[in-house]
């Protein structure tokens, strides 16, 4: 699953337009800065090769061959002249076409020029600022934008106000309902917080608050995970002292919260099955006090190769990363009816994280979630002969689409009658942690980012019996 902290964002307060209404373009407010000669100079540093630029990123980056983080970082690697700050705008305006597609697709249908070029003006106008793009338009396009800025966002069509694809729309109103839809649809437009785990195996989280407050860096404690803080702001954190030594991990709320419901204790044998780059592994690892032995699965030897650099900040000791070719690999087969708990945090659509990876809404097919669902029923099939008796998986995915998790659930315990369904709710009572608005159905955990401030996530954690 994808997990990128760093994509990013549309981060700015929503000005007025018109009779005090709201514009679905953002306009930059305020004066603008003074120079020592006391002449004006334009907010946001927009320059004319910037958007030129974003004219040929986002031919690429619509094409959704790649996923667009990577094609943006390949990009700006083949132009490596351009500075951090050229970069930002350039990224900045190509992801609030991402997060804005419909919406900006049918305001692009009007006006002239290349689409792209339409696009991606959209996308500067909402990141930087109306005014701040007067210098670089066409009459005719400044004319254009005008006429934009007047139109009321609540005006628009229900499913071009969530910006979301057709099939997702449907499947979220046909189960939620239409002020669910709408709130969750909006939510994947804002930025998402930077969120922290700190590793209590070397210090608290009040010191770790401490240290940050030193480095002028605001935080506060996350509100349900009892080792997360969440960041006022996106700052740097690879020069940190607090990171560098492993006293922190980036690691969402959400996320953090899955490994609360696996819940490791010390000296067990514990398996996080898809592993990635660690970061749940790390969390378990801490839980187990550093004893025990805890195996990090996963296919790809690049991602484990991600994880030792964290694992030897982390001074954890009982980690062991373990490549595997698949779930039915002889590595996996020789551990069955020998493990205390395992992790399966699923290869997924990723549609829980959209407000980091805004792409996965254009790149997702219901035929690509149908292929996933296949593999994500194999996995946690494979991963259940793993546990004794007593055990218990935790089958976890950052989606929010019953295909990909209550409905694996179900067909897994009608064919598993020696496994149980644990209410997620006790599992985190018994920790004294607590979740608002827990569905009352099925005992299973449903977070959401209108709801919960977290990315979106499922989990469900299964007992075997005997």
């Amino acid at each position: 699953m994808s997990r990128n902290p760093a994509t990013p964002q549309e981060n700015r307060q929503r000005p007025r337009s018109g009779k005090g209404k709201p514009s679905p373009i953002r306009k930059a407010a305020g004066n603008r800065p003074q120079g020592a000669d006391g002449a004006q100079r334009m907010p946001g540093g927009l320059q004319a090769f910037h958007l030129q630029h974003i004219d040929r990123l986002l031919g690429k980056v619509l094409l959704f061959a790649r996923p667009s983080d990577a094609v943006v970082s390949f990009y700006f690697r083949e132009n490596n002249k351009l500075g951090h700050r050229d970069r930002g705008i350039i990224a900045e305006a190509i992801f609030a076409v991402l997060r804005r597609r419909v919406e900006f697709g049918q305001f692009a249908e009007s006006g002239t020029g290349s689409a792209t070029r339409r696009l991606g003006l959209l996308g500067l106008a909402a990141t930087l600022g109306r005014d701040v793009l007067s210098p670089f338009l066409y009459p005719d396009e400044a004319e254009w934008l005008d006429r934009l800025t007047t139109i009321e966002r609540a005006s628009l069509a229900p499913r071009v106000r969530a910006n979301l694809p057709e099939w997702l729309y449907d499947n979220l109103l046909a189960r939620h309902g239409e002020a669910f839809t709408a709130a969750l649809g909006d939510a994947w437009l804002r930025p998402a917080p930077l969120d922290l785990r700190v590793n209590t195996a070397k210090l608290s989280r009040e010191e770790a608050l401490a240290e940050l407050e030193t480095a002028g860096i605001a935080a506060e404690p996350t509100p349900m995970a009892p080792a997360g803080i969440r960041l006022k702001g996106k700052p740097a954190l690879n020069q940190l002292p607090l990171f560098i030594n492993g006293g922190v991990e980036v690691q969402d709320e959400g996320s953090q919260l899955l490994c609360h419901l696996l819940a490791p204790k010390r000296g067990e044998m514990v398996v996080d099955f898809c592993a990635g780059a660690g970061g749940k592994t790390l969390a378990l690892g801490v839980a187990m006090r550093s004893t025990g032995r805890l195996y990090a699965f996963d296919v790809s030897e690049k991602r484990l190769a991600n994880l030792k650099p964290r694992l030897a900040r982390s001074g954890l000791s009982n980690v062991h990363p373990v490549l595997i070719d698949s779930e039915r690999d002889a590595k996996v087969k020789r551990l069955a009816g020998k493990i205390d708990r395992v992790l399966v945090d699923a290869p997924c659509s990723g549609l829980g994280t959209l407000r980091r990876n805004p792409d996965l809404k254009w790149r997702q097919t219901p035929e690509s979630v149908l292929e996933l669902t296949a593999k994500q029923s194999a996995i946690l099939d494979a991963a259940a002969k793993l546990v004794k008796g007593g055990g218990r998986v935790v089958y976890a995915t950052c989606s929010v689409l019953e295909a990909e998790n209550e409905a694996i659930i179900r067909n897994f315990l009608a064919a598993h009658d020696n496994f149980r369904l644990v209410p997620v709710a006790e599992v985190l009572a018994e920790q004294k942690i607590t979740v608002p608005e827990l569905p009352a159905e099925g005992g299973m955990l449903a977070l959401y980012p209108h709801i919960h401030q977290t990315d979106g996530f499922f989990a469900a954690v299964l007992e075997r019996t005997r």
